[in-house]
């Protein structure tokens, strides 16, 4: 079996070889990256298992940076056809908007220079073969440097009980509260009928999947480009459904501050290994104003599914807030499959651009 990613295991001799696969220059030289030109799709790496990728490290020549967007990463496990990863590349480093910015988890960071050095810990099992493909749907090239590091193993035993690592992005332009859309007040709004959710229907999707899993947490990217009935993103409780259950779930939380572990409106960044605040964007006269991120990843106490899982959470107490909501969602399955819906146009992903109007202040 694979060792635990512990300092206690460390001295326990298992049995696997090191390996890895880099951009370095096989010249001799310094030209250490690739370049991936517009509309190039690049397979960087193809592993012959059985294999576990333990480390991946990436930097970008980028020449712009809503270019995070615009670069998609996919990840193909053993025979299936289709990929179990399909992610805009900074997002699945664990930071949305299309931003780079340090900060530090304990499965994902962004280290300096300016969030420009990404890594990922997760470890992904598979058996007979992995393919991470690289697609610049951007309309300029742009540099790319990457280690991937894994251990090769001499036997199917040292997999054979690992489920495959998944990503799903997700996203909501527009979430479009009841309560900013008919202009009510924070007083009206909490007598109205529709601030009792007793079904979660129309609540955020984080997560949908089929299949025997582990779901492992998420990050979720908000912009709070229009003003609210609180002025504040928060107040939305998450809701998880495990195969099949109705409401209320077995999983429901009372906050989305609460839900990242953090509380009473945070407008503090703060970087633990399981959860925190990566972005705070508020101002004085508007202190939720703008881009927010923060994440809550399920490390020491990851959520268990047999049949299927929805991982979703209200905009807003009862999803009255009008928002520009995305995701994204780590977990494990059983067998290979898509992870999530196709990802949606470049244009469609690009973050909301912070020169745009915004909701007049009141």
């Amino acid at each position: 079996m694979i060792g635990y990613s512990s300092l206690a295991s460390l001295p326990r001799l298992r049995d696997y070889v090191s390996r890895r696969i880099s951009s370095y220059d096989k010249t001799g030289g310094n030209l250490d990256a690739w370049l991936i030109r517009s509309g190039e799709k690049r397979i960087i790496a193809e592993i012959k298992g059985p294999a576990c990728i333990k480390h991946i490290w990436m930097t970008l020549g980028l020449p712009q940076e809503d270019y995070l967007r615009k670069i998609v990463l996919r990840f193909y496990w053993d025979d299936s056809s289709e990929p179990s990863v399909e992610c805009p590349i900074g997002d699945f480093f664990g930071m949305g908007h299309g931003m780079r910015k340090n900060f530090v988890s304990l499965p994902l960071q962004m280290s300096p220079q300016d969030g420009k050095g990404f890594n990922s810990w997760w470890p992904m099992p598979f058996k007979n073969r992995a393919v991470i493909e690289v697609e610049n749907q951007g309309e300029k090239e742009y540099w790319h440097y990457f280690y991937i590091d894994y251990e090769l193993y001499g036997s199917f035993k040292a997999v054979e009980d690992l489920a495959y690592f998944h990503v799903q992005w997700r996203r909501e332009a527009d979430t479009d509260g009841w309560a900013y859309r008919e202009k009510f007040s924070s007083q009206s709004m909490m007598r109205d009928p529709r601030a009792y959710n007793t079904d979660g229907k129309e609540n955020y999707v984080i997560l949908e999947a089929e299949g025997n899993g582990i779901y492992c947490g998420a990050h979720l990217d908000i912009d709070c480009f229009r003003r609210n009935p609180y002025d504040w993103y928060g107040e939305g409780d998450d809701m998880i459904f495990i195969d099949g259950e109705r409401w209320p779930p077995s999983i429901h939380g009372t906050g989305t501050e609460d839900w990242f572990n953090c509380a009473y409106s945070p407008t503090q960044e703060y970087n633990a290994p399981y959860h925190g605040v990566i972005l705070y964007s508020g101002t004085k006269s508007w202190p939720w104003r703008g881009k927010q991120a923060v994440y809550r990843y399920y490390i020491e106490d990851p959520i268990r599914f047999y049949k299927s899982i929805k991982v979703t959470i209200e905009h807003g107490h009862a999803n009255s807030f009008s928002l520009d909501m995305s995701s994204t969602a780590y977990y494990y399955i059983s067998e290979p499959k898509r992870g999530g819906p196709p990802l949606p146009p470049v244009e469609y992903r690009l973050p909301r651009l912070d020169e745009e109007v915004y909701a007049p202040e009141k």
